[in-house]
C-alpha cells in the first residue's frame, strides 16, 4: 500500500490538493484545476497522475464526472452527505425555476439542521438580514408544509423564490429579509406551493 511518504513529491502534492479542496470547498477539483495547481501542462497530464493515485488506492475516480476524483474511502463516512445541486433560487424577485442537476457535493451533515434533499444557488440579496447571501448554496428539505415564520423555497406562478413565510387568517405573504424589498402577497388564484424548507447553507470561498 502506498502512503504519502512513498509518493513522488508531485503526486503527494496532488493528493494533498485534492484532500484540501474536498475539506475546504465541499467538492473535489476538476482535472484542469489539478493541472493548474500542480504546474502541469494539460488535463491529460493531471489525469495520468490521478489514475496512478487511484491504482495506489489513494483516490476514487467516478467516470464521466467533471469532479469525480475523491480521496479514497470518503463516501463511507457517516457524517458526509452527497447532495445534488439543482438550479437556482431567487432572493429578490422570483426567477424562472431551473431544476436541472448542476452538480453533486459531498458535505458535512453538521452544516444542516436536518438532512437536505437538494441544494439551490441563491441569486439576489433579499435575504441578507438572515445571513443568506447572493451565491450561497441553500439546503432544502423537500416538503409541501411549512410553519409561520419558517424560511421556505416557494413556487409562485412557476417561479422559485426563497423567503420567510408569514401565514395569517387573512393572507399569505412571503417576507424578504432586506428592507429594500417589499413583501410578496400571494393573491387568490395564484399558483403557489411550498417546495421545501431551508435547513442550512454552504458558502463557497
Amino acid at each position: 500500500m502506498y502512503s504519502m511518504s512513498t509518493l513522488s513529491p508531485r503526486r503527494a502534492a496532488i493528493l494533498s490538493f485534492i484532500r484540501d479542496r474536498v475539506a475546504g470547498h465541499g467538492q473535489p477539483p476538476t482535472l484542469a484545476e489539478i493541472a493548474e495547481a500542480a504546474g502541469l501542462a494539460s488535463r491529460g497530464a493531471a489525469r495520468k497522475h490521478v489514475l496512478a493515485l487511484a491504482e495506489a488506492g489513494l483516490v476514487d475516480v467516478a467516470p464521466g464526472q467533471a469532479r469525480g476524483v475523491r480521496p479514497a474511502g470518503l463516501r463511507a463516512r457517516a457524517d458526509l452527505l452527497r447532495v445534488p445541486v439543482l438550479g437556482r433560487v431567487a432572493a429578490g424577485a422570483p426567477i424562472g425555476a431551473d431544476a436541472g442537476l448542476v452538480d453533486t457535493l459531498q458535505l458535512d451533515a453538521r452544516l444542516f439542521s436536518s438532512t437536505p434533499d437538494y441544494l439551490l444557488r441563491v441569486e439576489g440579496d433579499s435575504m441578507i438580514d438572515d445571513g443568506i447571501l447572493d451565491g450561497d448554496l441553500v439546503g432544502v428539505k423537500r416538503t409541501p408544509e411549512a410553519r409561520d415564520g419558517q424560511t421556505v423555497v416557494a413556487r409562485l406562478d412557476g417561479e422559485l423564490t426563497i423567503k420567510r413565510l408569514a401565514r395569517s387568517t387573512e393572507e399569505l405573504r412571503l417576507l424578504p429579509r432586506n428592507p429594500a424589498y417589499a413583501p410578496i402577497v400571494v393573491q387568490p388564484g395564484q399558483d403557489f406551493a411550498v417546495e421545501g424548507v431551508f435547513c442550512g447553507l454552504v458558502r463557497r470561498g
